[in-house]
């Protein structure tokens, strides 16, 4: 006769409706961690100076971002779409409990126009944006993009020894043969060469 080990079948009954009630808390906690109605992000903190980006520009950029729970939201995911705004340069996400997102955002600091219709930062590199009607006066430098950094940096050079001289420098142009055009406020166009641009400077001076 077969004897039925019911201490072995209760236990492994047992076991399995340990494991299933593991699973089903599981699954509800998943649930009202991503539900959006259940945690919402109530509000966004933003910090850092803003000139160019408004507050309408960033809400459009994370709306449908923001239709994500608390706990669901891709901080990173906001992050690059913050960063893919043209004035943007750099932003930081993070999470602050209860309900709120805390963002940094750094501007762009447009020093020149860049080949007619880009941008130069402060850091000598290319980006893409709208003009803006208050930076026209800003410098005209031109280049191949790659040359970028060094062409502000001979701009620096070149216009720091003109202006103690009583001249300003409107624009530098570094051709693809790796020439140099500088013209003057005053509509003068100087030929610099592809050396010794400095010295043809000061010729130009004396």
């Amino acid at each position: 006769m077969l004897r039925v080990n019911w201490y072995l079948y209760s236990g492994v009954g047992f076991l399995s409706l340990v494991l299933g009630s593991f699973v089903f808390a599981g699954y509800q906690l998943h649930r009202f961690l991503n539900d959006a109605n259940t945690l919402p992000i109530e509000a966004v903190a933003i910090k850092g100076e803003r000139i160019y980006t408004t507050d309408k520009d960033i809400q459009i950029a994370l709306q449908d971002l923001m239709q994500r729970s608390f706990f669901s939201a891709d901080v990173n995911l906001v992050q690059q779409a913050l960063e893919e705004l043209p004035w943007v340069y750099r932003a930081s996400v993070r999470r602050e409990w209860p309900a709120k997102l805390r963002i940094y955002l750094q501007e762009q600091q447009p020093i020149a126009h860049w080949n007619g219709a880009l941008w130069l930062n402060a850091q000598g590199e290319v980006f893409t944006a709208p003009k803006r009607p208050e930076l026209e006066g800003l410098p005209q430098l031109a280049g191949p993009n790659e040359m970028a950094s060094e062409v502000l940096t001979a701009y620096a050079q070149v216009n720091e020894l003109l202006k103690i001289n009583g001249f300003t420098l409107a624009s530098l142009t570094l051709t693809p043969r790796h020439a140099w055009h500088a013209t003057l406020a005053n509509g003068i166009v100087l030929d610099l060469g592809r050396e010794d641009k400095i010295a043809r400077i000061q010729r130009f001076i004396t």
